[in-house]
């Protein structure tokens, strides 16, 4: 039987390009309901410190108006945490977060900051938010992730799609070295970051990653095709990905 791989779509680059002029449009949570109409099974946006791109009402919209899961990417900061306990979203991502980045760099170290990060999981889970861990692939980091009490961990998968076609082989073997680590230690993988359609096959194909999230690309190509039929292909790609791994 052929599993079925969830799409998470990402709708921050909606809100950079609305507040690149100011006002009202284009609205992310308009993009985010024709997501859903194009088949995302969940909704994901990134509130950063500084407000880049989503902003406190969209996130508030989005709680109120989706009817697909609403998954939060969150700095470990007070400031955020406040704001996830009362909206109580679905889910809750904990993503490493610099003010001078241009997008996320690279995955948390739960290893170092295991303490830190220790009462924020405790919390949002309490809260009733399923909370997931922005990794790179790294046994190490994915055994911190168990301890800390983290039930998800979304794989950074960055180095892999931006890599050259030799060096994308060894770093597509560490995905699914750190995809059967998750499965082992009872984690539920996840992976996002960078995924094109040229990179989306192998990674459907790993038998223990269950959601993919997937924004910058899909708005940027969205400009010439429209997003629906853009988040319907890239639908297509995973859902053939994942017959042939099966067959």
């Amino acid at each position: 039987m052929t599993r079925y791989l969830r799409l998470g779509v990402n709708i921050d680059h909606v809100a950079t390009i609305r507040n690149a002029r100011g006002g009202g449009h284009p609205d992310p949570v308009k993009a985010a309901k024709l997501a859903e109409q194009a088949g995302a099974d969940g909704i994901t946006a990134h509130l950063r410190e500084d407000r880049r791109h989503i902003s406190d009402d969209d996130i508030t919209r989005l709680t109120e108006q989706l009817s697909v899961p609403l998954n939060l990417e969150m700095a470990a900061t007070e400031e955020m945490l406040d704001i996830a306990l009362r909206h109580k979203p679905h889910a809750a991502c904990l993503v490493p977060e610099k003010r001078e980045e241009i997008t996320t760099e690279g995955g948390l170290d739960v290893v170092g900051g295991h303490n830190h990060l220790a009462p924020y999981v405790r919390q949002l889970t309490e809260s009733g938010s399923r909370v997931s861990m922005f990794v790179d692939p790294d046994v190490n980091q994915l055994e911190a992730c168990a301890h800390i009490g983290a039930p998800v961990v979304e794989l950074h998968v960055g180095a892999y799609c931006d890599a050259r076609q030799v060096d994308r082989t060894r770093e597509f073997e560490r995905l699914k070295a750190a995809a059967e680590a998750a499965d082992r230690l009872g984690l539920e993988c996840h992976a996002g970051h960078g995924i094109t359609f040229d990179t989306v096959g192998p990674i459907a194909e790993i038998p223990n990653v269950v959601e993919l999230n997937i924004g910058h690309f899909l708005i940027g190509e969205a400009i010439f095709g429209g997003l629906e039929s853009t988040i319907t292909r890239m639908r297509s790609l995973m859902d053939r990905a994942t017959a042939k791994a099966s067959a």
